[in-house]
């Protein structure tokens, strides 16, 4: 049986541009543990849409596990300021937590 990442592998190799398979993909490469493999479509993803926080949040914590703290913590500020501006209280709650341990 194939491994959830792979199906996703998959399907970023047929549509490179599609930022949701490459979302898809970045999230199952960390449940996988293969969290810096997952970067790069994190960051892909964040390039390609200003307002998409999940990305930032999700990134951050991959940083964050991986010891780039500076970084975690510029991700995790850029996606406080979309949670506040997107009325995503639990999200902006978390982040604000993270910010204060960092």
């Amino acid at each position: 049986m194939a491994s959830r990442s792979a199906h996703f592998e998959a399907l970023v190799r047929e549509q490179p541009s599609n930022a949701l398979f490459r979302f898809s993909l970045a999230q199952a490469l960390v449940a996988e543990g293969r969290e810096a493999e997952s970067i790069e479509h994190f960051q892909i993803c964040i390039a390609g849409r200003a307002d998409w926080m999940m990305p930032r949040i999700l990134l951050g914590k991959v940083l964050l596990q991986l010891g780039r703290s500076h970084a975690a913590k510029a991700l995790f500020a850029d996606a406080l300021v979309l949670a506040v501006a997107q009325n995503h209280e639990d999200p902006e709650k978390e982040l604000r937590a993270l910010l204060a341990d960092l």
